[in-house]
């Protein structure tokens, strides 16, 4: 079963839950805001996507970071630590396979098809 992680009220989360759902393909929702989510997990997705994608600078969470705390932010080790405290940093959702391994990063609805309708 595949997991979808983000939080319930982003409307990217929204698409990707419909189209999860109307194309009858099972997941688990994990909130990441409300349950938390480790360095290590993070971390772990920048062995299938760029840090530099999973981090979202376009995010209001990001925009709010003070200019020190983003200097920080120089390469995966302090992204990991940065997203798994302020996980709502992460480009939603991340869906991963039941071994763990990040499948896609955002939603795109072609890239579902491709990905998840073979």
């Amino acid at each position: 079963m595949l997991t979808l992680y983000g939080i319930p009220n982003c409307d990217t989360i929204k698409k990707a839950r419909t189209w999860l759902d109307k194309n009858k393909v099972a997941y688990q929702f994990y909130d990441y805001r409300k349950d938390g989510i480790s360095p290590e997990k993070v971390a772990s997705w920048f062995s299938e996507f760029p840090w530099e994608k999973v981090l979202n600078k376009a995010s209001t969470t990001w925009k709010e970071l003070s200019d020190a705390e983003k200097a920080k932010v120089t390469d995966a080790k302090s992204a990991a630590k940065l997203l798994s405290t302020n996980p709502t940093a992460i480009k939603r959702p991340v869906v991963e396979d039941e071994n763990g391994k990040a499948l896609t990063l955002g939603f795109n609805e072609k890239v579902y098809e491709e990905t998840y309708l073979k």
